[in-house]
């Protein structure tokens, strides 16, 4: 009964889908002839050849949508990687659509913009009416509705994790009915324990059961071999969480690769589209600013030529992605020998080597509006972990755990850490730990708060000198 509930549902969203689809091309027709901004020149063509596509486009785009799985169960899929499956099976039919358009119907010339639309109109339109249909799903399950039963096969720190991360998401629609396993000993007070290892039939047996996850520790990853024979050819999902959880950081994830499922336990989350948004974010948003601080910026300079000999910029040697080695500027508030007897110092409270203005410029961090420049070339990120000077990352890497993790991203004019007020001569643990906070999260959303944040603290001088 449940596998012909969930036929029914995928049935179901697969019609949905390709009416979609079909009003789509209907719609990216009269986008162009009828209601869009690009005059027709040439006169409007008819309506019937276009049509005549649709009985390709629905088999073309029905064959794309199940080769990208886009209706298998998706409880414990992200929603976004779901999207990125719909672009490319659009991407894949408009692609296949233009092809049969060259060899089945050369008599007659489509218009391209009206491809170009359907291509985007295919892509948002599935895309928004799967979100409308996951919030339902998310509400309906809430309420108790369309709900699936879960047993976790393990024991420890990976079984807890698990039970943890679906009682966080009771969206899911995923109940866990209890735990397996030998050792019950850790086991918060709200699972249940079912029974050892040798108890895994009996249990599937007496209960409902629609999701196993095996999360076997360590120690009893050979008994894998045994749990799946007990399983046999029940019809349930069954699911495997590795014992290496402890050991993921930044972002670790599963990819495929030719059938293979390759586990990732440290990884950047600027690539692919990533970067290239945050880029964009950056060079947008960073000349806009560059522009408007620029009557600010040369007031500076001018004031800092006429009280204090030497140059407007400081220009220092600094850490930034993957370890790389850049100079980053700054306006200079020390005299020009400033480190010549000390040598390389952290700047401290009421630092005697600062110059008058030096000191109010680091009071209110307008010292560092010039790596605004850095920026645009590509240096740094307007945010992102604050660069060291080399000789000091050698020494933190040597006392702090996980230090060079920080140079997974760019190097930042603000970052988390310091709106959070770890800037200056404050905690080291506490910096890295919102570093590596900011990367795991990273979002463009995520930067636009740290740089509102930083308008509203960092000006306020706290820990600046």
């Amino acid at each position: 009964m449940l596998k012909a509930h969930s036929r029914f549902f995928e049935q179901l969203t697969l019609v949905g889908d390709l009416v979609l689809i079909a009003g789509c091309w209907v719609l990216a027709y009269y986008l162009r002839f009828a209601l869009g901004p690009i005059p027709v020149y040439r006169g409007v063509p008819p309506l019937w050849p276009y049509l005549y596509l649709l009985a390709p486009i629905v088999v073309v785009w029905a064959v794309a949508f199940r080769a990208f799985g886009l209706y298998r169960p998706r409880r414990l899929g992200s929603h976004f990687s779901e999207w990125v499956d719909v672009a490319k099976a659009s991407s894949l039919g408009s692609l296949v659509l233009v092809a049969i358009m060259e060899f089945f119907f050369r008599s007659f010339e489509f218009s391209r913009l009206v491809i170009v639309y359907f291509w985007v109109l295919s892509i948002v339109t599935v895309s928004f009416s799967r979100a409308v249909f996951r919030e339902a799903l998310r509400v309906a399950r809430r309420g108790g509705y369309n709900l699936r039963y879960a047993v976790i096969v393990g024991s420890g720190e990976v079984a807890e994790t698990v039970i943890d991360r679906l009682r966080l998401r009771p969206d899911v629609g995923i109940q866990v009915l209890g735990v397996v396993g030998d050792d019950k000993e850790g086991l918060g007070p709200q699972t249940k324990w079912l029974g050892g290892y040798a108890d895994l039939r009996a249990v599937l047996d007496g209960q409902t059961v629609d999701h196993v996850i095996l999360a076997l520790p360590h120690e009893d990853v050979a008994r894998l071999p045994m749990l799946l024979n007990e399983i046999g050819d029940d019809p349930v999902t069954i699911h495997v969480v590795p014992d290496i959880i402890r050991f993921a950081s930044l972002r670790g994830g599963v990819e495929e690769f030719e059938g293979v499922p390759f586990i990732h336990l440290r990884e950047s989350p600027l690539y692919g589209w990533n970067r290239l948004f945050k880029r964009g974010f950056d060079l947008v948003v960073g000349g806009l600013t560059l522009l408007l601080a620029a009557p600010l910026m040369a007031a500076i300079a001018v004031v800092i030529r006429l009280t204090s000999p030497g140059p407007i910029f400081y220009r220092q040697e600094r850490m930034g992605l993957d370890g790389q080695r850049f100079r980053m500027l700054k306006f200079r508030t020390m005299p020009v020998d400033a480190e010549a007897r000390s040598g390389p110092v952290w700047a401290r409270p009421d630092d005697p080597r600062r110059t008058r203005l030096g000191a109010f410029l680091r009071r209110f961090s307008l010292d560092e509006l010039p790596q605004l420049f850095n920026v645009l070339r590509g240096e740094m990120s307007l945010v992102g972990p604050r660069p060291e000077r080399p000789v000091f990352v050698e020494e933190f890497r040597r006392k702090i755990p996980g230090y060079m993790l920080r140079h997974k991203v760019k190097a930042g004019i603000t970052g988390w850490a310091q709106v959070n007020g770890w800037r200056g001569n404050t905690s080291l643990e506490r910096r890295i730990e919102d570093d590596l906070h900011y990367i795991e999260r990273w979002s463009l959303g995520f930067d636009l708060k740290i740089l509102w944040l930083t308008l509203v603290r960092v000006f306020r001088g706290q820990n600046a000198y």
